[in-house]
């Protein structure tokens, strides 16, 4: 069984994650800011008593909070696997559409982790996007959630397009900059790129990147069907509005359980 560690995962995909890889076996170490988040969550209690779940209290945005977790985890063993499913809070603001604060959150959470993963190390990595950030993304988007994703969601998309950067970054993958741009300084922090423990430009390797389409609360449409119940794949899908959370986090745990070797190294979509 695989040895987790979750950073993100008090509620939605992280926590649906981290669920399943659970009940198969694995041990769960969560970075919690508050980790009384689960004092009413039966399901995490009893994993937290048979000593499979273990709650860390820290803050990702803090380097040194971030290297104490992976520390925990690796009391219980190498770890195997990295969930990064960080994600603010958005408030509505009239003039950007939807907000995080601070507007760099994911960018710089995940930048604290990739800098403290020993260079020795190969965990997988499945870090958490969306859709519709890329030209090319954007492009391939229905023609009625083109508006929602260039105005409602503009803001956090610009932080989860840092995230993108500094994974193409250090995993080696092409940047489209003549189409993309480069993210601002305000969103990846001065010279990024000269940050003490980075990687390597190209030395990552063994990550996955997901990209949902709008994702909804609905059921997992996957369990108990003998069909595909959502697309995936490595290029763009066209058509296709929404999938729900529970349903990302069944491929997730799917793909680092069962299918590694089909998505690690890419950035894959999926969409009902």
């Amino acid at each position: 069984m695989s040895n987790v560690l979750v950073i993100g995962g008090s509620r939605n995909i992280g926590y649906y994650s981290a669920l399943r890889l659970l009940a198969a076996g694995s041990t769960v170490t969560f970075l919690l800011r508050s980790p009384s988040v689960f004092d009413g969550d039966a399901k995490v209690q009893e994993y937290v008593k048979s000593g499979k779940a273990f709650l860390v209290q820290g803050d990702a945005l803090k380097q040194s909070d971030v290297q104490s977790v992976w520390d925990e985890a690796s009391k219980h063993g190498s770890v195997d696997v990295v969930l990064f499913t960080v994600g603010g809070t958005p408030k509505f603001h009239p003039l950007k559409g939807f907000v995080i604060t601070p507007e760099n959150l994911v960018t710089q959470c995940f930048l604290n982790l990739i800098c403290i993963v020993p260079h020795t190390a190969t965990p997988k990595i499945v870090a958490i996007s969306s859709t519709g950030l890329t030209h090319e993304s954007h492009a391939s988007l229905p023609l009625l959630l083109k508006p929602l994703y260039g105005y409602l969601l503009a803001v956090p998309h610009k932080d989860k397009m840092g995230m993108e950067r500094v994974i193409a970054y250090c995993a080696g993958w092409d940047w489209n900059t003549k189409d993309d741009g480069e993210p601002s300084e305000k969103i990846m922090g001065s010279a990024w790129r000269e940050r003490e423990g980075l990687p390597a430009a190209g030395s990552v390797k063994n990550i996955m990147v997901v990209r949902p389409a709008l994702l909804t609360d609905g059921a997992c449409r996957a369990d108990g069907s003998d069909k595909p119940a959502y697309r995936v794949s490595d290029k763009e899908i066209q058509g296709g509005y929404t999938v729900s959370r529970k349903d990302v986090a069944h491929f997730v745990v799917d793909a680092v359980s069962n299918r590694w070797n089909d998505f690690a190294d890419k950035t894959i979509t999926i969409v009902y």
